[in-house]
């Protein structure tokens, strides 16, 4: 079977500097997505988030624009390869654009992840970072 992807967008209120920042700090992460993270801003390094629902690796980092990271879920079947999560920021009016790109998502779960991505970042992202500025 053939794996799902995604590709998601929404513009953030903050700067994408700012966002990176957030994204690969395990202390900003828990408070911008309000659940417990563990991040690293080292390639190679390994990552949880949502209290170790989610976990994976940086793949690739380049600030302040693009990570890479390979990235699961406890939902994952066991024996199913990482998805890869590649997160694109840019400037845009009213902060910055981000962009979800997540690929080789084990088949049939790739709406839930769309809808997951929408429900449980960018919504508390927006409104994290509007309380911040």
């Amino acid at each position: 079977m053939k794996s799902d992807s995604l590709k998601v967008s929404a513009v953030i209120p903050a700067s994408p500097q700012a966002i990176f920042k957030a994204w690969l700090s395990g202390k900003e992460h828990s408070a911008m997505t309000g659940s417990p993270a563990k991040a690293t801003s080292k390639v190679n390094g390994a990552f949880t988030a949502w209290d170790g629902y989610i976990s994976g690796k940086n793949i690739e980092l380049k600030s302040p624009d693009r990570i890479i990271q390979s990235w699961r879920t406890t939902n994952f079947p066991a024996d199913a390869p990482d998805s890869r999560l590649e997160v694109l920021l840019e400037e845009a009016t009213g902060g910055t654009k981000i962009t979800l790109i997540h690929t080789a998502i084990p088949p049939g779960q790739g709406a839930d992840y769309k809808e997951g991505w929408i429900e449980y970042y960018f919504a508390p992202m927006k409104e994290y970072f509007s309380r911040k500025e």
